[in-house]
């Protein structure tokens, strides 16, 4: 009689599920990270009148974020694919929510811009790592839905951030709200680097059916010292790398409206109390997590349903993103301000729903790259993300310098963003993410 071998035993229990519980470290993460970014639209108000900037000052601010989020995430994705994401989100977590405090020391514009200019940088490595997480935990059927979850998690974040930070501002003034919520990401570093590995086999509370569980369609495993390297004449001559910059180029100009400018559009072009403002912007913010918990999901059986990536994709993206634009245009064409919201939030709602499949169009074409990658793509829709506050702001001041009031000065950029989204659209239609743009 033979004895079986405590392997063979093993193998034939349940899988553990640690790879859960690494989901839910990264969504906690998430959600600091946009609790922590969206924090200054609920303050800008206050910190324009206390350090006597303007609209279009504070728009360069708010730039300053994310020009350093572009420019950063392909670095700290490259050295999350070389070196592992426990060092590097570990360590860029600790950067930024130390940034956050010091955002409340600012005396002046100058000092501001060189903070949330460091600021931007901190962040920019968390959702490439992110990425490189899920797909070193999760078999290949179950990123979509890890991605909308990690994606609805950092816009709950962003959601009860107003709420959050108005209340916060409201007891203890906006510099000390900064402090405050610095605070939740200095725990979690610590708390994640001690507990996280990245490789699953070395993860001692996993067992081998998950870790056979995980390794399904995830590929061969590469190590810091053989790691290859990245095929930049490959990657920039790829059709599918340009079509996928230019669409997070035009969703990031509009969802960064709804992260920076939205809460100062409901008080000065609506006229609402700080905290109606806070609680409308909160509801839009919500609506986006919905959309990115159900993109995930809609993504994975859209795929099964049809048996084919391409237009699995196309049927959820280009419908998803054409609502959008007309959310936005139909959300100044009413008077009452919730209505308004409801169709700011459904605009919101159906932009989120497009953008895991473009995160997992990243994974799939990105080979053993896909830190690096996601970060080259995320970094080229920063151009949207730059110039969105910036427009918005400088286009605020203009319209007030020729005497417009309220919604004029508002209400015309929405026709700018809705176009953009139709484009964004648009180029979906290009999109095959069956060409890996590194063979």
């Amino acid at each position: 009689m033979t004895i079986p071998s405590d392997e063979t035993q093993e193998s034939k229990t349940a899988p553990t599920h640690v790879r859960q519980r690494v989901l839910g470290f990264l969504c906690a993460m998430s959600f600091i990270l946009y609790l922590d970014r969206i924090c200054i639209s609920q303050a800008a108000k206050r910190m324009e009148e206390d350090l006597g900037i303007s609209h279009t000052a504070m728009g360069f601010v708010f730039g300053s974020f994310t020009l350093a989020y572009g420019l950063f995430q392909v670095p700290t994705g490259h050295w999350g694919d070389r070196y592992g994401s426990r060092k590097v989100l570990a360590g860029l977590v600790w950067i930024w929510s130390i940034l956050t405090m010091i955002t409340g020391l600012s005396n002046g514009l100058i000092l501001l811009l060189i903070v949330r200019f460091l600021f931007g940088a901190g962040e920019a490595g968390a959702l490439p790592n992110a990425i490189k997480s899920v797909q070193r935990w999760f078999p290949a059927r179950a990123r979509g839905p890890a991605m909308g979850i990690v994606l609805m998690a950092a816009l709950l974040g962003g959601a009860v951030s107003p709420v959050i930070a108005e209340e916060l501002i409201q007891r203890s003034g906006w510099r000390w709200a900064f402090v405050a919520l610095g605070v939740p990401g200095i725990l979690w570093g610590s708390w994640f680097y001690w507990w996280y590995r990245d490789d699953p086999a070395e993860h001692p509370a996993v067992n081998e059916s998950e870790r056979r569980d995980i390794a399904l369609g995830r590929g061969a495993k590469t190590h810091a010292n053989d790691h290859p390297s990245i095929p930049w004449n490959k990657v920039l001559t790829a059709a599918n790398v340009w079509l996928m910059g230019a669409i997070s180029t035009c969703c990031a100009f509009t969802t960064y409206l709804f992260f920076f400018w939205y809460s100062t559009y409901l008080q000065e072009g609506r006229s609402l109390s700080s905290e109606l403002s806070s609680q409308l912007a909160s509801i839009v913010l919500i609506s986006g997590a919905v959309g990115s918990f159900c993109g995930g999901y809609l993504s994975d059986w859209l795929v099964r349903l049809t048996g084919e990536r391409k237009w699995s994709r196309r049927l959820l993206t280009v419908p998803a993103l054409t609502s959008a634009a007309g959310g936005m245009v139909l959300s100044i064409q009413f008077d009452d301000s919730w209505l308004a919201a409801l169709c700011a939030a459904w605009a919101c709602l159906a932009i989120h729903l497009s953008l895991p499949s473009g995160w997992i169009v990243v994974a799939e074409i990105s080979g053993p790259h896909v830190g690096a990658l996601w970060g080259l793509l995320n970094a080229m829709g920063v151009a949207g993300a730059y110039f969105s506050p910036i427009f918005l702001g400088g286009l605020v001041d203009y319209l007030s310098d020729l005497g417009y009031v309220g919604r004029e000065r508002w209400d015309p950029a929405f026709y700018v963003y809705a176009s953009l989204l139709l484009a964004g659209a648009f180029a979906w239609l290009f999109v095959n993410p069956e060409k890996s743009v590194v063979d």
